[in-house]
């Protein structure tokens, strides 16, 4: 069958590998596609969320299967228009609709889900121009630290954490009234500080049936040690040490059954990824936040550790057949480390030449920011540029391996952390 894979990051990239390897496949679309993609199927430079020139592309070239990586296209409505043509909607589609993807595009939307369904989250508010007073002195009565959240998509850039009460007064009025996230905090989520460590946990639904896939840990700042500004992240583990079986049936039977029989309750026919941002706390787990798709750069730790052919399962989420699909999870540990462009995630150059790829080995290098140039040289676009996925059978031995050839892969301004994992080294 003809595939394609919607995005353009490194979470495209391990779809495209898995998938080009599948007995499925017969040709590999991904749009519009990075450098990594281009040697696995075929990029096509279409705006993801132009969905009419996107559905002309998919009859002229015979799709019989999509997938959508980023949330933009899910949160504009991708799946409503597929669905709403005669001809479209004939193609197996993984991704939710615009309402069921509203998990990860409105905060406060997801917040009331949760609450409505019994699953353990932070307490929480909402507010908005109409009340800011309200929030002011919600602010003023409240503990410490205090989170705050824009309502909307921010890519990944719309949470702070305030350590003062002057200092959350003072965000919430600039998020509010000065528009500090453009519209996506036109609505402010206030919660309370969840104490404890941080892991994810991903799920794919047919809308009935679900696979637990593996647990991962990702490293969203940009410094050692956890200092600095939030990153959509700079490296990962899987599976996560103090994720162990009694944990994890906690997490399905408190969070993903809820979770899965609400959107039942609530009518959403939700096929596809959900990304369940975890706090543990004592070994109980709080819900962070929903996301309706895989995790980057959790997908490329995740999706390696998966030995099913990936497409069949895709073809089965689609098709609402999960219940014929049982995971083969191989047992290593996998770990990742992101090469960004200095001064991500503020300004960065872009256009740098990339070498020594071919030096690396025993890793397996997922392109997030690269293409060609006009020359024919690989060259950096964005600023995480490539993520460096080893497998090892403990985690100091992967990331052994991942940190050697991190530091062999060159190009100007090259940074990354090396200490991804700390926590659980020695």
């Amino acid at each position: 069958m003809n595939i394609l894979i919607i995005g353009s990051g490194g979470r495209e990239h391990a779809f495209a590998m898995q998938i080009s390897k599948s007995k499925l496949c017969t040709e590999l679309f991904i749009l519009p596609g990075n450098a990594g993609t281009a040697s696995l199927g075929k990029n096509i430079p279409i705006d993801p969320t132009n969905f009419p020139i996107i559905g002309k592309f998919c009859l002229d070239n015979t799709i019989e299967l999509i997938v959508v990586g980023p949330e933009d296209p899910l949160v504009k409505g991708m799946r409503n228009f597929f669905m709403a043509d005669n001809q479209l909607k004939r193609i197996a589609f993984v991704g939710p609709d615009e309402t069921g993807a509203q998990m990860e595009g409105s905060k406060d939307w997801s917040k009331t889900f949760m609450q409505k369904y019994g699953i353990p989250t932070a307490a929480y508010k909402t507010f908005t121009k109409e009340n800011l007073k309200d929030g002011i002195s919600y602010l003023e009565n409240h503990s410490l630290p205090i989170v705050l959240k824009a309502d909307g998509l921010a890519a990944g850039k719309g949470v702070l954490i305030c350590e003062t009460k002057e200092q959350a007064i003072k965000e919430l009025q600039l998020m509010i009234q000065e528009q500090k996230f453009g519209s996506a905090s036109d609505k402010v989520v206030v919660e309370e500080f969840l104490k404890g460590i941080e892991l994810s946990v991903f799920v794919l639904t047919d809308g009935k049936n679900y696979l637990v896939l593996p647990s991962a840990k990702d490293y969203k700042r940009i410094g050692e040690g956890d200092t600095g500004l939030n990153t959509g992240g700079m490296g990962a583990i899987s599976p996560v040490p103090f994720a162990d079986e009694a944990f994890l049936n906690k997490v399905e039977e408190r969070i993903i059954k809820p979770t899965i029989a609400g959107l039942q309750a609530e009518g959403i026919n939700y096929i596809g990824f959900i990304f369940i941002g975890l706090m543990n706390d004592k070994g109980e787990p709080n819900v962070i936040e929903y996301n309706s798709r895989m995790g980057d750069p959790e997908t490329e730790v995740v999706l390696p550790r998966i030995k099913n052919d990936f497409a069949e399962m895709m073809l089965a989420a689609a098709t609402g057949k999960l219940n014929e699909i049982k995971l083969d999870i191989d047992p290593r540990t996998a770990t990742t480390i992101m090469l960004v462009s200095q001064g991500y995630p503020e300004a960065y150059e872009k256009g740098k030449k990339m070498e020594g790829l071919e030096l690396a080995s025993d890793s397996i290098l997922f392109h997030a920011g690269t293409k060609f140039n006009e020359q024919g040289d690989l060259v950096s676009n964005g600023g995480r540029v490539l993520a460096v996925t080893s497998l090892g059978n403990s985690i100091e031995e992967a990331l052994a391996i991942s940190k050697k050839n991190a530091a062999l892969i060159q190009f100007e301004n090259k940074y990354y952390r090396t200490d991804i994992g700390y926590e659980f080294m020695g």
